[in-house]
């Protein structure tokens, strides 16, 4: 079982910050990817930012050059959201691609943190 606790979502005014963190537990031999989805109302789900195990990084368009995505330790990741807009408001969930103890694989999905941007 492996297991993701996201933080750190709210409501901000349009051209805040917010941080978010995740951090994974459980039965993990290794997270090989871990990051951010997010889901706004009638939308699908879609890529915010994912951080590799050997740091490599990979941001949706609409975040690029706003949105920074970092990882502290093998298995927290932060997103540090700037000059955040009205569209940017979402469910956001954090996922990882785990390799288990056993050496299954796992990619569990946190319950999700709403990011509101309203002014």
């Amino acid at each position: 079982q492996v297991q993701l606790v996201e933080s750190g979502g709210g409501l901000v005014q349009p051209g805040g910050s917010l941080r978010l963190s995740c951090a994974a537990s459980g039965d993990i031999a290794s997270v090989n990817v871990m990051g951010w989805y997010r889901q706004a109302p009638g939308k699908q789900r879609e890529l915010v930012a994912v951080v590799s195990v050997g740091g490599s990084t990979s941001y949706g368009d609409s975040v690029k050059g706003r949105f920074t995505i970092s990882r502290d330790t093998k298995t927290t990741v932060h997103l540090q959201m700037n000059s955040l807009k009205p569209e940017d408001t979402a469910v956001y969930y954090c996922n990882a691609e785990v390799t288990t103890t056993d050496w299954g694989t796992a990619a569990p999905w946190g319950q999700g943190t709403q990011v509101t941007v309203s002014s």
